[in-house]
């Protein structure tokens, strides 16, 4: 009886430690910046109203407002609402750079030599853009393979899932190789990949040109994760 009582505890606390693992937790606390730093660039980044807000500043590259801490395998969800003229994104299983990296690339059989300089961020990260882009969902390879890594070709529900000037939701799942991403409930991409097992969470907003330039602004809000085993 008693090995039996002890079996049954021993089942519980570990139930217990699963649940709490799988636990959804939010990555920002609606007032404050606290555990994200901003990386690349100089871009304006504030939590205001329960959002993160980000705006473009004159003669700044892309700038990434990114977690303290890495992440491996996980469920990411956020909101996002984006000016139509801003190039935006999330980095996740991202780095950086804390020293120049040289990355070399085979692409149609030939090798490219790709540099990132300190501080520069770079891996995975989920588009955000005007709608017309089409490739909303789809993953780039920021600063290091400088390529969209699944084909939306004929995938014509992922590429009009995302809605301009309107809150977005979106869920990026990583678990092992496979990558996939949901924008407002549709499934977008969806492959797999091991170059990056894992990482930061980042926040972009794109650099814009001079003679372009007006400050324009990428919002987030409900920030929250699902780490898995």
């Amino acid at each position: 009886m008693i090995r039996k009582l002890i079996a049954c505890l021993v089942l519980v606390f570990a139930l217990a430690a699963t649940a709490s693992a799988q636990r959804w937790e939010k990555l920002f606390d609606g007032q404050s910046l606290k555990g994200w730093s901003v990386h690349s660039g100089t871009a304006a980044y504030k939590a205001e109203n329960g959002m993160i807000v980000g705006t473009a500043v004159l003669g700044s590259p892309n700038s990434f407002l990114c977690t303290d801490r890495e992440f491996g395998n996980f469920i990411l969800e956020f909101q996002v609402k984006v000016d139509p003229e801003l190039n935006s994104g999330v980095q996740f299983r991202s780095e950086v750079a804390r020293e120049e990296r040289v990355f070399k690339i085979l692409r149609d059989g030939k090798e490219i030599t790709r540099k990132a300089p300190p501080d520069r961020v770079y891996g995975y990260q989920v588009e955000i853009a005007a709608a017309a882009t089409g490739n909303c969902g789809n993953v780039y390879d920021e600063a290091r393979r400088a390529v969209f890594l699944d084909d939306f070709t004929n995938k014509p529900r992922a590429k009009a899932a995302f809605k301009d000037n309107q809150w977005n939701k979106y869920q990026v799942e990583c678990r092992g190789e496979s990558i996939k991403t949901w924008v407002n409930g549709i499934l977008c991409a969806d492959f797999k990949d091991s170059m990056t097992p894992r990482g930061i969470i980042g926040l972009q907003v794109h650099q814009i040109p001079k003679d372009k330039f007006k400050p324009y602004q990428a919002r987030w809000r409900n920030i929250r994760i699902k780490v898995l085993k």
